[in-house]
């Protein structure tokens, strides 16, 4: 379970308490436009398994098509390596407070090496970030000269 927010007394488990508004579209009830994105997902990622994510977004095939291209442009070899973006996706979701998107990119991250201690690491990042981000705008503070693009 994961605490996603720390004013709510519960916890969320995003597996067993998420609300769905759209039932996952199988592989077997997906359109052949459909069946296409899902099969360039398992040939890309190199797996034999579409996740929920994709699912959902088969209700729209025009979306899923465009997600999933940017997926693959964004989270490809660049600059950045594979566990620095997925670590990157990993803070933004929890500022976001995606259980589901915590869940995925996380295990991403661990698939790519993330150790607990960089997990740890992180999650005092996110939240000092969030705190001093809340301040800064609380505050209005001023944006030092310094810091301005010459």
């Amino acid at each position: 379970m994961v605490w996603l927010n720390p004013k709510f007394r519960f916890k969320f488990n995003p597996i067993k308490d998420s609300m769905t508004l759209q039932q996952p579209i199988e592989y077997e009830q997906a359109s052949p436009e459909v069946r296409a994105v899902y099969d360039d997902i398992m040939a890309t990622r190199q797996i034999d398994w579409v996740n929920n994510f994709w699912k959902v977004l088969a209700h729209h095939p025009a979306t899923l098509q465009r997600i999933w291209g940017n997926i693959k442009q964004v989270m490809s070899s660049g600059a950045l390596d594979p566990l620095t973006k997925e670590l990157l996706y990993v803070a933004v979701s929890i500022s976001n407070n995606c259980g589901y998107c915590i869940a995925s990119h996380s295990a991403g991250a661990r698939a790519k090496g993330m150790t607990d201690a960089q997990f740890a690491e992180l999650l005092a990042v996110v939240g000092l970030a969030n705190e001093t981000n809340r301040l800064a705008i609380g505050y209005g503070v001023p944006i030092d000269e310094r810091f301005m693009p010459k």
